[in-house]
């Protein structure tokens, strides 16, 4: 059994080292994080959403950002697209392809961010909410695990982490995003040289 939680640990070492080499990726990792910045002083919001693991991951950003990461500060208007009466609600009038754009076209306003997250980059509700998200004017960033999925050529900005055939992998280096992502956000907001 030990030889498997090796191959489990040299897979996820290797897949965060991929990521560590990646400057393109690195490069939008900051670029989001001054966007989604940007969009807070002007008084806009954060929006996430994603399926399965991806909405656990989403739901965290959120949480993060309105309530604590490191240390003490104001809270950030974000909210997970994650409400369950919504969701059953408008799965069962509209199908679940369209949960994510209903919630956009409903709150959704120019200034505001999606951060859309799906390991494949092709789950048709994250990108369906992205193309509305758009529409409106709103900032799209894209947490995926391919080079030129549907969701990331739907989105203004995507980073990709890859864990090849393995969406676990992938999803990892999402939550590892997300954390960074926020270290840079507050830094940017709040200052602090840590």
């Amino acid at each position: 059994m030990e030889h498997h939680v090796d191959a489990a640990l040299d897979q996820a070492l290797t897949a965060l080292n991929r990521l560590r080499e990646d400057h393109q990726a690195r490069a939008n990792i900051v670029d989001a994080a001054k966007r989604i910045s940007q969009a807070f002083k002007a008084g806009g919001r954060l929006f996430s959403c994603g399926n399965g693991g991806s909405m656990c991951d989403a739901m965290h950003l959120a949480e993060e950002l309105t309530g604590k990461f490191r240390d003490d500060r104001a809270p950030l208007p974000a909210m997970a697209i994650s409400d369950a009466g919504f969701l059953s609600c408008a799965a069962n009038d509209y199908g679940y392809d369209l949960v994510f754009e209903r919630w956009i076209e409903a709150h959704g306003r120019k200034g505001d961010v999606l951060v859309a997250i799906s390991t494949s980059g092709t789950s048709k509700n994250v990108v369906k909410a992205a193309q509305a998200a758009r529409k409106k004017g709103l900032t799209v960033v894209a947490l995926t695990g391919k080079d030129g999925s549907t969701l990331g050529n739907a989105a203004d900005l995507s980073i990709v982490t890859r864990g090849e055939k393995y969406a676990d992998r992938v999803q990892e280096l999402h939550i590892k995003v997300i954390h960074i992502l926020i270290e840079l956000i507050e830094k940017e907001m709040f200052g602090g040289g840590k």
